[in-house]
């Protein structure tokens, strides 16, 4: 395709460019090519390098681009669709759980999540950090904040590699009695960054949930995906696939 001059337009000028764009990735481009620099781009569509950059951002919101370390822009391949937990109320940990424990630690949690909880800001929590991999590639990382009052039967004398564990079977020994659930879309702060194998800042959906037991607040969880890999289906009743060049056809898979 030649180069293509974009004219006056009555939307913003990066949103029609994002249309081009994403027509060219369908027409032009193959899952994991690497596009072209900023530059040439740029000039390819007669834009300022800006208005590139907002598109591209764009297409890498909606999942159809990848920045990749040491890579580049890259073509993304479909989304996954990764269940983010069962109807029915259950703990962390349980038969089934797609996560993987990798490291756990006890101090007093962010004010944040302090707030959450309902516990002081200088209490201890246990941080149980867990992560998830589907198809090969990590798509969630998880931090898992759980009081002490929770779990008082926890021993005092566990290896690293036995703490998180063991938090996750103490609160399997509480009556779970509900739990509530947000999502928001954020950006990958550079911790999180590095477990996903993405660029600080990338564009990520936060899934943050209480657990409730014995009249409070338990444990509370904050579930970052990559927000250009995953798409995030809830329920027993399997994934929803979702057409995208049939807007109105869904199904149920």
């Amino acid at each position: 395709m030649g180069t293509t001059q974009l004219e006056a337009v009555q939307e913003p000028k990066y949103w029609h460019l994002k249309t081009v764009l994403n027509d060219a990735l369908d027409s032009e481009f193959e899952v994991g090519e690497i596009l072209p620099n900023e530059r040439d781009l740029a000039a390819r569509f007669g834009v300022a390098r800006a208005t590139l950059r907002q598109a591209l951002e764009q297409l890498e919101l909606e999942g159809r681009l990848q920045r990749r370390r040491g890579v580049g822009t890259t073509v993304a391949p479909p989304r996954i669709g990764v269940s983010v937990g069962p109807s029915a109320n259950v703990w962390p940990g349980a038969v089934r759980d797609a996560w993987s424990t990798v490291g756990c630690v006890e101090a007093a949690a962010p004010a944040p999540i302090a707030a959450l909880l309902g516990t002081g800001r200088e209490e201890a929590v246990h941080t149980v950090r867990r992560e998830r991999v589907v198809q090969g590639q990590p798509v969630a990382t998880e931090l898992l904040y759980v009081p002490t009052a929770s779990v008082p039967g926890l021993s005092a004398l566990l290896t690293p590699a036995e703490h998180g564990p063991a938090v996750l079977r103490e609160l399997h020994a509480l009556d779970l009695e509900g739990e509530d659930r947000a999502v928001e879309l954020g950006s990958a702060r550079a911790e999180d960054a590095r477990q996903l194998d993405r660029l600080p800042g990338a564009p990520v959906l936060v899934v943050t949930t209480r657990y409730y037991a014995q009249g409070g607040v338990a444990a509370a969880s904050v579930a970052t995906y990559r927000a250009d890999t995953c798409r995030l289906t809830f329920g027993d009743s399997g994934a929803l696939e979702v057409l995208h060049d049939q807007p109105d056809t869904r199904r149920a898979s």
